[in-house]
């Protein structure tokens, strides 16, 4: 694979200061006792202290992957502030009761439109704006015990919406 093409897909972006178009990897630490279950590659298999957890739902007695919701924020405001997103996706995975790995977010230019994801441990919260069109498109992925319908109040507040559109689909229904 030539430089530029691998360079490329790490999101540097040869042709012009990719500083200013790309917001840099976020890491959060790990807290010891979150990583107390999960081997390595070092390690090999080891014995776990609790039963394994596969963290598939059941609700109205139905078992299924995730709670994937697919949002359209119509009529929203502050779709080109790269901070305020990264802000408010924080707040998402906080009140969802989800674990952030990292949050990446792009910013384009000209029209100053932002695509990211924050990476769960649950899944992901991933979103894609086109600011002049007041229009933001987010799919919130969650399985396990998080709540991901409660990131909808959070957008609500952060981008003021004259409409919100929410689809929810239970992934993996059936197939576990």
């Amino acid at each position: 694979m030539s430089e530029p093409r691998a360079l490329f897909q790490l999101g540097i972006d040869l042709n012009r200061d990719s500083r200013k178009t790309q917001a840099e990897v976020l890491e959060f630490p790990h807290h010891a006792a979150d990583l107390a279950n999960v081997e390595t590659l070092s390690e090999g298999p080891r014995p776990h202290a609790e039963e394994r957890k596969d963290f598939f739902i059941e609700r109205d007695g139905v078992r299924f992957a995730g709670t994937h919701l697919i949002i359209d924020l119509i009529g929203a405001s502050r779709l080109d502030d790269l901070a305020h997103i990264e802000e408010t996706l924080v707040r998402c995975v906080e009140v969802s009761k989800a674990t952030l790995l990292h949050i990446h977010l792009h910013h384009f230019t000209p029209n100053g439109g932002v695509s990211g994801v924050a990476v769960l441990s649950e899944s992901h919260i991933s979103i894609h704006t086109w600011p002049e069109a007041d229009y933001a498109a987010l799919d919130v992925f969650m399985c396990g015990e998080a709540e991901p319908q409660n990131s909808i109040a959070v957008l609500q507040e952060a981008f003021g919406p004259s409409n919100i559109r929410v689809e929810e689909l239970r992934r993996g229904q059936g197939m576990v």
